[in-house]
Formats: C-alpha cells, sequence, structure tokens
C-alpha cells in the first residue's frame, strides 16, 4: 500500500537540513524501487524548503511509521510531527512524473 507522508521542517532547521540531507538522500535510495514520488516542499518563491512531501510503498502502516521514524531528518530533529495517510493513485500523472 502507498503511504504518503507529509512533513513539514521545524521552524530554524534550514542549516541542519543542508548537513544531514546525504544521509536523508541515501536512506531513501535504499527504497528508491517502492518510492512513487518524493521531494521538498517550497514556500511560494519555489526557492525556500519548508518540508518534504513523500509517497512510498509500505507493507504496512506499522512498517511506514518504523521507516520514517528511523529516517535522518526525523532523528536529527529537522521534522515536525510527521503526517502518515494511505494513500489510492486514482489519476493517471500527466505532469510532473518523472522527474526532469
Amino acid at each position: 500500500m502507498i503511504f504518503v507522508f507529509w512533513l513539514i521542517d521545524r521552524p530554524q532547521t534550514a542549516a541542519l537540513r543542508e548537513e544531514v540531507r546525504p544521509a536523508h538522500r541515501a536512506y531513501l535510495a535504499k527504497i528508491a524501487d517502492r518510492m512513487a514520488f518524493a521531494g521538498p516542499l517550497t514556500s511560494d518563491d519555489g526557492l525556500t524548503t519548508v518540508g518534504s512531501l513523500l509517497a512510498i510503498d509500505f507493507p504496512s502502516r506499522a512498517e511506514a511509521q518504523a521507516w520514517i521514524q528511523a529516517e535522518p531528518f526525523t532523528m536529527a530533529g529537522v521534522y515536525e510531527k510527521p503526517i502518515i495517510h494511505a494513500f489510492e493513485n486514482k489519476w493517471p500523472q500527466k505532469s510532473g512524473f518523472p522527474p526532469a
């Protein structure tokens, strides 16, 4: 089942995000074959990162929750409380997929 992770950064964590990003990307790479999409949430200027949005296939909610708890941004304190929802895609992607 696909789970969507809505992850908003804590205030004043931009420098910490940059510091931890290599570990975050390496962690994501381990499950790249199960990822529907992933990327930063930005302010309207498109430049300022305010969080992340991830959609990843997991066998269960428990496994999705365990995965996000061990995620480097979570462990470093970049994210506020993660919000996780099961997701069913009912619309074929036409725009923005695959990444440019």
